[in-house]
């Protein structure tokens, strides 16, 4: 996955809502790069918690988070994080075996 695994941010939305989330992961979609997150805030038996998929964008040399509104681009990144996260679920899995 990342080195930024087990990284926390903050989070303000546009509603002044705040969140943390723990970063899980980065997807390369289309020259784009998404940020996978878990809410650290939510419990995990709610409804509303689930990954959380945010748009790295560069504005004057710092990264800002923006949502991702088209459904179908959101769908590829989670099935791209999904694919990586099995494949390095396999790889340890292989590890383990050989030891």
């Amino acid at each position: 996955m990342d080195e930024k695994e087990g990284y926390f941010i903050d989070l303000t939305d546009e509603e002044g809502n705040n969140f943390k989330l723990e970063i899980i992961g980065d997807v390369e979609y289309e020259g784009d790069t998404y940020r996978v997150f878990l809410p650290t805030d939510v419990d995990e038996k709610d409804p509303d918690y689930g990954f959380i998929i945010l748009k790295a964008v560069m504005e004057n040399d710092e990264e800002l988070l923006d949502s991702v509104d088209d459904e179908e681009t959101l769908e590829k990144v989670y099935a791209l994080f999904m694919e990586e996260l099995y494949a390095e679920d396999e790889d340890d899995a292989d590890e383990t075996e050989d030891s």
